[in-house]
């Protein structure tokens, strides 16, 4: 039984100067957002509250001035020993493991976030303004609590999905001229291999088009299916109850495919 989660990188965006973990690598990063300190970052998503979230780097003052300036978390961690909550700090649940260690602290300059890790700012989206989440990195670039959004939200949490928007923009159509094959031309990864218990497959490059991926005995028996959805990079197989041996990788890009070998050895 699984549930759908989000997974924490706190070597941020693989760009970290520092090293702290590398518990998360599977879930490579490269590509997705790459930390440019010399320029505002780019709307990474939107929170539930319809507000933009934005990567590590933002203007300096909210007005728009003030030059480029990484945003800062402002929650800090709090002088405790014992939790109410959790267990008491140890070298196994040090400080920082869980959120009750965090409190926050109102800071005076502006690229200091709020208690919802954001602030109203002029953007390159929003010139005139709006309220905007950012992800927080510390100074080697490595993810900082809350991560993204606060432990509460700025604006109105509606859990819906956005079925209109109200500004400007740009619709992408298809070249004609491009084929479906070209259109999908991506380099596609295969890893770990051999592995024992679960098979990745990352796409390394915008996939526009749903990748159907299939994992085949060498018979040609149907083993698991997944897919990668556009705009995304990865999927898996879970592979811990499935046999071993070799097996096929069926990447399907639409009216072409590649097959991948990959070994189960445990």
């Amino acid at each position: 039984m699984g549930n759908y989660h989000h997974h924490q990188n706190p070597s941020a965006f693989k760009l970290d100067q520092n090293v702290i973990s590398d518990v998360c690598n599977l879930y490579d990063a490269d590509g997705l957002y790459s930390i440019d300190s010399t320029k505002h970052s780019p709307i990474l998503g939107f929170a539930c509250d319809g507000f933009p979230i934005y990567g590590a780097y933002g203007y300096a003052n909210s007005d728009g001035s003030g030059g480029v300036q990484r945003m800062e978390s402002g929650y800090q961690l709090r002088a405790l020993s014992q939790r109410v909550q959790g267990p008491d700090v140890s070298e196994t649940y040090s400080l920082g493991y869980f959120r009750e260690d965090y409190e926050f602290v109102s800071q005076v300059q502006e690229h200091f976030l709020d208690q919802h890790n954001g602030r109203f700012s002029v953007t390159p989206d929003y010139p005139d303004g709006t309220y905007v989440y950012f992800c927080t990195v510390d100074q080697n670039w490595n993810s900082t609590y809350p991560y993204a959004v606060g432990p509460t939200f700025y604006g109105v949490y509606a859990n819906a999905s956005v079925t209109s928007i109200n500004e400007n923009t740009s619709n992408y159509l298809p070249d004609p001229e491009i084929s479906l094959s070209e259109n999908a031309n991506l380099e596609v990864l295969v890893f770990p291999n051999p592995t024992a218990d679960l098979v990745v497959i990352q796409a390394q490059g915008v996939v526009k088009e749903d990748i159907q991926l299939t994992l085949l005995d060498l018979s040609g028996k149907i083993i698991k299916q997944s897919r990668i959805r556009k705009g995304q990079t990865l999927a898996y197989f879970d592979v811990q109850t499935v046999y071993n041996g070799m097996y096929l990788v069926r990447i399907d890009y639409g009216i072409r495919f590649e097959t991948r070998n990959v070994l189960i050895q445990r």
